[in-house]
């Protein structure tokens, strides 16, 4: 009996500590001083710059254009898509996620070319994957290329915060030399191109995509919880939306983008975006230290040989 109790105790104590991890965004955190990245760019009208994807009628243009919603419901999902497609460049939105009871449902906000290279399309990924009865999000960020899920390179993280309450933003920088995933304006991720084989990393021109949709079968501890659609519709509001780089146009044999004099302000060569300042280092380890709960460069079972940016 006594064994019994320890062991009880025991578990009950693992619940907690899981749960106090899961609820990462109800503990103090203080978060490191970041230069604001999103303030070099532009905004651009959302009803400009994107067309609709899917779900149609599950998408509303809002206060001339500046803002959108997508909802989910039992029909459908919906998405938008950018009207160009870029070689490279930052894109960035501010994004409140649905409240309430969400596992299954994901809000997305990346690029690819799937539409136009179905068997060897590009993506680089933020998810934003609805959790369990806690009620918490988690952020999976991923790259892969040439249509081969088995290269991804995903990784995963809590919030600091609660981004049902507010306006958060999401950003990526993506251009020759890395590509960068920001919460904030707080970098999470660096995925150097150096480090790896360029079969790794896109390279074909991609189209922005902002989408919320049903992941049951996958996105909330593995499919374990499925949408609940008595608790939808599922909305999500995007705003502040910028997309600034190359342009690709179908009609010209190569990039038109110049790379000779390149500007201050250049995603692909400008002297501020080739690598993150000391100031984004230091605040990219502390949330990969404090927040990350997976990364692919740890999962022994899937990767028998670690891939060259891991070690």
């Amino acid at each position: 009996m006594a064994l019994w109790k320890q062991k009880l105790g025991f578990s009950y104590l693992l619940i907690l500590c899981l749960a106090t991890v899961v609820s990462s965004h109800n503990r103090p955190f203080t978060v490191p001083t970041v230069t604001r990245l999103t303030d070099s760019f532009p905004t651009v009208p959302i009803d400009q710059a994107f067309s609709k994807a899917f779900g149609a009628s599950n998408v509303q243009f809002l206060s001339n254009g500046s803002t959108a919603t997508l909802a989910l419901d039992k029909l459908s999902g919906s998405g938008l898509v950018s009207q160009s497609r870029y070689y490279y460049g930052f894109f960035s939105a501010a994004i409140k996620l649905p409240s309430g009871l969400s596992p299954g449902v994901v809000v997305a906000f990346y690029l690819s070319n799937a539409d136009k290279f179905p068997h060897n399309h590009d993506e680089i990924d933020i998810e934003i994957l609805g959790h369990d009865k806690r009620n918490d999000w988690v952020i999976q960020t991923n790259v892969y290329a040439n249509g081969s899920v088995s290269t991804g390179r995903e990784e995963k993280f809590y919030f600091w915060f609660d981004p049902t309450q507010q306006y958060h933003l999401y950003s990526i920088l993506w251009n020759s030399y890395h590509t960068v995933f920001l919460v904030d304006n707080v970098p999470v991720r660096e995925f150097i191109h150096s480090n790896t084989n360029p079969s790794i990393y896109p390279s074909k021109p991609m189209s922005v995509y902002a989408t919320i949709w049903d992941g049951s079968e996958w996105a909330t501890h593995g499919g374990k919880y499925p949408v609940n659609y008595k608790y939808g519709p599922f909305v999500a509001s995007f705003a502040q939306v910028k997309l600034s780089g190359c342009i690709s146009d179908p009609t010209a044999p190569v990039s038109a983008c110049s790379k000779v004099n390149p500007s201050a302000q250049d995603p692909v060569n400008g002297p501020e975006f080739t690598k993150l300042s000391q100031q984004q280092v230091a605040a990219m380890d502390w949330a990969r230290r404090k927040l990350m709960f997976y990364s692919y460069c740890n999962d022994r079972p899937r990767f028998k040989v670690m891939p060259p940016e891991c070690h």
